[in-house]
């Protein structure tokens, strides 16, 4: 089931390949707050960024509702694809994703239980509710496989599997049987939005996603050490059972914290480091920040369809996501 990845004979200079990634993350930061039910034009969003918005509602909509809209999603975007870098090179797997591991289905059943809390404070601990649910599905594997069966990688992930299942049908169960007005709105929460973006969100998700991203950076010489093999690694003094637990955590960590606020998006965790690997190899130190960086462009952009497909409604990013993921995961399939 684990299957090395393998490294691209020929690459752009990483130095040309920062340059042109750093222009595409500033050429979307810059314009994808242009788009939206209320458009504005490039030359209001540029004088607005380096002066003053020439009409006060333009400062309304760009500074108080797009940026930290747009903030979000890049954040967001940023953290899951890194997480997923992180687990196809913990796991030595191409189809490893952080939500195979139950995390997105602990979330869900944490936010299912809110229903039964008063509306009053819902808002307030739905977010909560959803990041204890995805931390008590990844100490189920963890319980699970504290033994020997935390040696084989397959049982890692089959395990995540399995708890994905397990949570997954007693969320359907109490979404059944529950209020049919707040089953509604749990379930659209889980397809992902970034409609709660404000600076709480982004308080909680981007210290997270930092020190993650920074402790992975530091872990990137063991990383690639376990690419080899499990027995390499331990000629080297590396600790690989420790290793995959921390990295495991550090993933739950991310993934647990973004969707508590951004709901289900999926597959970008499995998709970004398929497309930045070619570039860049697999050397972890440059494939983490690359693929975060393409992984936050990405989102941006999804979240601007998803407000602009159609007039006068929103599109749920999950639903964006699990339609180009699905695509991928399968001519993925097909080339290996």
């Amino acid at each position: 089931m684990s299957k090395a990845i393998k490294l691209p004979t020929k690459k752009l200079p990483f130095t040309w390949l920062m340059l042109i990634i750093i222009s595409i993350v500033f050429f979307t930061l810059v314009s994808s707050v242009g788009y939206g039910v209320a458009e504005i034009g490039y030359q209001a969003v540029w004088q607005c960024v380096t002066q003053s918005c020439e009409k006060p509602i333009y400062d309304t909509i760009l500074w108080q509702v797009r940026f930290p809209r747009m903030l979000l999603g890049f954040v967001a975007g940023f953290g899951l694809a890194l997480a997923g870098a992180l687990m196809q090179n913990v796991t030595r797997n191409p189809l490893a994703d952080p939500y195979l591991f139950g995390i997105v289905a602990g979330a869900g059943l944490g936010a299912t239980l809110t229903t039964f809390l008063p509306e009053s404070v819902q808002v307030f601990s739905l977010p909560l509710a959803a990041f204890l649910g995805s931390m008590l599905a990844v100490v189920i594997i963890i319980l699970i496989l504290l033994q020997s069966n935390w040696r084989r990688i397959e049982h890692l992930l089959l395990a995540g599997v399995a708890v994905s299942f397990l949570l997954s049908s007693i969320t359907s169960f109490i979404l059944y049987t529950g209020d049919a007005f707040s089953s509604n709105r749990v379930i659209f929460w889980l397809m992902g939005s970034l409609a709660r973006a404000d600076a709480t969100a982004l308080l909680w998700i981007l210290p997270v996603v930092i020190i993650s991203t920074t402790i992975a950076m530091i872990l990137g010489r063991q990383l690639d050490a376990l690419l080899l093999s499990d027995e390499s690694a331990k000629t080297l003094g590396i600790h690989v059972e420790k290793l995959r637990l921390i990295t495991l955590i550090l993933c739950a960590a991310i993934t647990a914290v973004i969707v508590s606020y951004c709901g289900g998006i999926s597959f970008i965790g499995l998709m970004i480091p398929h497309i930045v690997r070619p570039f860049v190899g697999i050397t972890s130190s440059k494939l983490f920040i690359t693929t975060g960086l393409i992984g936050g462009c990405f989102l941006v952009w999804v979240d601007v369809i998803a407000r602009t497909a159609l007039d006068g409604q929103e599109i749920p990013i999950g639903v964006i996501t699990s339609a180009l993921g699905s695509l991928f995961f399968l001519a993925l399939l097909r080339k290996m």
